[in-house]
């Protein structure tokens, strides 16, 4: 199966702690369970929006992610590309 694109990075979108932060509070929210089904509903939709916009920022970082092999001769660190396979849900 075919691993989705991640979307391009924007500007007017949270940060990921800001994502989490967002999140963590629309949970205690819906766990106080002080709002109404509309209004649940409404969180609920927001907080799923955030969960996936946090879930595609570890993926963009992991693929940033430099695996340290070793070091050359000079004392250089050595490096090859995260091999995010191995984190894929088979």
């Amino acid at each position: 199966m075919a691993k989705n694109k991640l979307p391009p990075e924007d500007s007017q979108q949270p940060r990921f702690e800001e994502a989490i932060e967002r999140l963590e509070a629309i949970v205690r929210a819906l766990e106080e369970g002080k709002v109404g089904l509309e209004e649940a509903l409404g969180r609920y939709e927001e907080g799923v929006k955030m969960l996936r916009h946090a879930h595609a920022l570890l993926e963009r970082a992991e693929r940033r992610v430099e695996l340290l092999t070793g070091v050359d001769p000079e004392g250089r660190p050595q490096t090859e590309p995260f091999d995010d396979r191995a984190t894929e849900a088979g």
